[in-house]
């Protein structure tokens, strides 16, 4: 397993999370006001969900766990082989949702949501990290 690029990309969440953290206002109002401060936080917020989708790659791949058609399949794979419990899977799979939204604007990014599931939600990255280091102490043990 490939541990050392997996190990670099959760650092880069764990950097573009605090990068987040610490130009996120408390008010909503105050992040309607950022300008180019708040793109730079949606520009960090969709990377650290590609760094996630492409740790489950890496994942999927060293593991053998099928030729996946694209992401939805990775995602898919882990969830079958139990790499990631149920409920993580999940978050990752509207991470994944919300992602889409950030990069293709499917009509015009809501700011009042986006800013309340960074309030809200932004721990996800954290718990979801936290279950792929857990998953790499295990499969080092097995070795």
């Amino acid at each position: 397993m490939r541990n050392d690029i997996i190990v670099a990309k959760l650092e880069e969440i764990e950097e573009n999370l605090e990068i987040i953290s610490n130009h996120l206002p408390t008010d909503l109002e105050g992040f309607l006001n950022l300008g180019l401060i708040r793109d730079g936080i949606y520009k960090r917020l969709e990377y650290s969900i590609e760094l996630v989708l492409d740790i489950l790659a890496i994942i999927n791949a060293d593991l053998k766990l099928g030729i996946p058609n694209g992401e939805t399949s990775v995602i898919d794979n882990i969830e079958k082989n139990k790499i990631l419990e149920k409920k993580i899977v999940e978050k990752i799979r509207k991470m994944k949702s919300f992602r889409n939204i950030l990069v293709h604007k499917y009509g015009k990014i809501n700011d009042e949501l986006v800013f309340e599931l960074l309030k809200e939600d932004l721990e996800d990255f954290v718990i979801i990290c936290d279950s792929i280091v857990e998953f790499l102490r295990k499969k080092e043990k097995e070795v």
